[in-house]
């Protein structure tokens, strides 16, 4: 399968996503929006597209006005019935493709907190375990947008994964994310983790999570993605 995939900036790849494509054969191909790529043709073939997450949010066409771009690409890729799957700020992408509201969350969520199945989602091929330690790192939420399905949610926001039909997933925290890759989060996003709030963790515990709470998040990745690939 050919699977093109979005970057918004440098320090958030793939991540484990991408040893899992290649384990399965599958061909990737990017879009580096950051260095001032645009989508082209690979974007317009591939049967799966996958969008990062990054720092920026959605609404910031005048810092970033790629992200206009992004977008139609995006609901292009929707149109034609391929699978998307969006991490984070991907995710929100997604929302805001299909007539979601893009906003502020009451709270940041930043580090290792629990999210969990809500009854909506259990019939979904998508279907979250009760629980599981997953990454957080965003200050935005969405609504859900009309014909798509709530997957999980946390104490600090309702909105954690949801799907539109079987081939559209988004989630809004990282599964991604290996222990590399949360030491260079922790260190290009340290400005963040000094304000104060009640779902912002220290540099330290978030690094430590990496390890601790490792395997539940890639089983959990593995499923969804077995799930998305089976289309």
């Amino acid at each position: 399968m050919k699977v093109h995939w979005f970057q918004h900036v440098e320090f958030e790849g793939l991540g484990l996503i991408e040893a899992w494509l290649r384990a399965r054969g599958h061909e990737t191909s990017a879009t580096r929006w950051w260095a001032g790529e645009g989508a082209g043709e690979e974007a317009a073939a591939c049967e799966w597209l996958i969008v990062m997450g990054g720092p920026m949010n959605i609404y910031q066409h005048r810092d970033h006005p790629w992200l206009i771009a992004e977008k139609a690409a995006i609901a292009a890729a929707v149109d034609r019935g391929v699978r998307v799957l969006g991490v984070c700020l991907g995710a929100q992408l997604i929302a805001d493709v299909l007539g979601g509201k893009v906003m502020q969350n009451p709270q940041r969520e930043i580090g290792w907190w629990p999210v969990g199945a809500v009854p909506e989602g259990a019939a979904s091929r998508y279907a979250f375990p009760s629980e599981t330690m997953v990454l957080h790192w965003h200050g935005d939420t969405f609504t859900l947008p009309q014909g798509a399905t709530r997957l999980a949610e946390s104490t600090g926001c309702a909105q954690q994964a949801f799907c539109f039909g079987e081939r559209v997933l988004g989630l809004q925290f990282h599964l991604e994310m290996g222990a590399a890759a949360v030491e260079n989060i922790v260190a290009a996003c340290a400005n963040e983790l000094s304000g104060r709030g009640r779902w912002i963790q220290g540099a330290e515990t978030i690094t430590a999570g990496a390890y601790e709470h490792a395997r539940s998040a890639s089983a959990l990745l593995a499923k969804l993605l077995a799930a998305m690939e089976r289309g």
